[in-house]
């Protein structure tokens, strides 16, 4: 076996051992979970998160997680809560320690002080006869076979098991606390997450208003399109939108007619256009053309027409 060989047995041994501890903690988290979830879900506090060495490192993307998905949370080092920043702690809170021995010194220094102030405690960890475990108001086991490095010391799989259940943690409380769409789009307003949560059809449309009477001859019906650029017109009759012509609809027709002087709109017209409106927002407006397959939207607001957008438009947003 050659060192490449070796280098993706490695990869392939170290990926199976981590699903198989996925495995192993899916059987064993049972109604325990579902209490600590339902503990988390009440608490009128914040969720202060601790650890030390990498699951402090997991601490802290748990809190991340928490944080936006909808549910209060602090990370609070081990190391440093012996040394005054245990004060973040307050009588409403829920704690989470984090260790796979359940013997961090650390936790176990803080853990008989936040019992004393009847705070509820919650242990992570991979050892039930541990300090932590037998000393925390509630626990959550997570069975690990082995490290997945060869000398089984290495935080790995444990850590990885640690991460996956923060992350349940995270979508359980979501979903308990009924975190919306627009919740996320609250907490997550920058960047292209937030641009596609936010982003609606108002803010990217332009004043423009390509339409033509239902009557219209061709030729107003090609400076209309031409005019504005967007590859399609409306077509209305009594100030109500009745069609729309595309590029596509022109190019059909040619092919069918020889006698172009009496055709008009309605002739051409796709009825029944599919719209959207103004304040659809810009991701959804992109779900309908590509269900349907088309390159625009007219744009109509109880009733009233307001424009059109094109795939195009989209496209340049770097939504996509």
């Amino acid at each position: 076996m050659n060192k490449k060989e070796k280098i993706l047995l490695i990869l392939r041994n170290t990926i199976d051992l981590q699903i198989q501890v996925l495995k192993d903690i899916k059987e064993a988290l049972g109604e325990s979970f579902a209490e600590v979830a339902l503990l988390l879900s009440s608490c009128s506090g914040k969720i202060v998160i601790t650890g030390v060495g990498k699951s402090a490192v997991i601490a802290q993307k748990m809190v991340a997680t928490l944080n936006s998905t909808g549910s209060h949370a602090s990370f609070l080092h081990g190391g440093d809560a012996t040394h005054g920043d245990i004060g973040i702690i307050h009588p409403a809170d829920v704690v989470i320690l984090i260790s796979k021995s359940g013997e961090s010194e650390e936790l176990k220094t803080i853990l008989p002080l936040l019992k004393n102030q009847n705070i509820l405690t919650i242990a992570i960890h991979s050892n039930p006869s541990s300090s932590i475990a037998t000393m925390a108001a509630y626990s959550l086991y997570l069975p690990i076979i082995r490290e997945a490095d060869p000398h089984n010391l290495a935080p790995t799989t444990s850590s990885t098991a640690q991460m996956v259940v923060g992350d349940a943690l995270a979508v359980a409380l979501l979903e308990l606390k009924g975190f919306s769409k627009d919740d996320f789009a609250r907490v997550h307003p920058g960047g292209n997450l937030g641009r596609r949560l936010t982003m609606r059809v108002s803010d990217l449309y332009t004043d423009g208003k390509p339409r033509v009477n239902h009557n219209a001859l061709l030729k107003d019906i090609i400076i209309e399109m031409t005019r504005h650029r967007l590859g399609a017109t409306a077509v209305m009759k009594n100030n109500t939108v009745i069609g729309i012509i595309t590029d596509g609809d022109l190019r059909r027709m040619l092919q069918k007619k020889s006698d172009l002087s009496q055709v008009v709109a309605m002739n051409i017209m796709s009825s029944s256009p599919r719209t959207t409106s103004s304040d659809t927002l810009i991701i959804d407006a992109l779900g309908t053309m590509r269900e349907f397959k088309i390159s625009q939207l007219l744009i109509v607001d109880d009733t009233h027409y307001q424009g059109i957008i094109h795939l195009h438009d989209i496209l340049k947003t770097g939504l996509v």
